[in-house]
């Protein structure tokens, strides 16, 4: 059986208005270790924000070791959500309006899935 790691971080962001300082906070699932075939649920709690405003939209990234980023997908405001061609059928994006949250499942994960897995915000 091969065991690998899937890597979480916290990605903060602040951010600066002449209205003052806002702050945006996108906290992550801590780290985890699959065997291959087994379901990935990362969840990214957000505060700063509305997983429903359609103003922002909330991405999921990768990057395997001494590679480079790899976007998987993500879920706008509105309710769309998007993905990479290539993940497209194993990943799905989800959002839990009353948590404030955006998950991202993957089916069947593999070795070449091994990977720090981030989520970010997008402004519309």
């Amino acid at each position: 059986m091969v065991i690998y790691n899937v890597v979480i971080s916290l990605t903060f962001l602040v951010i600066f208005s002449p209205s003052g300082v806002h702050c945006v906070e996108l906290t992550q699932t801590d780290s985890m270790v699959l065997s291959p075939g087994q379901v990935l649920t990362l969840s990214c709690k957000i505060s700063g924000y509305s997983v429903t405003d359609s103003s922002y939209c909330t991405h999921f990234i990768r990057q395997p070791a001494g590679k480079a980023l790899e976007w998987v997908g993500g879920m706008c405001g509105s309710g769309n959500s998007y993905y990479s061609d290539k993940l497209k059928s194993r990943f799905q994006v989800n959002r839990e309006s009353s948590s404030n949250t955006v998950t991202l499942q993957g089916q069947n994960m593999q070795t070449e899935d091994t990977a720090v897995y981030y989520c970010a915000r997008e402004s519309q």
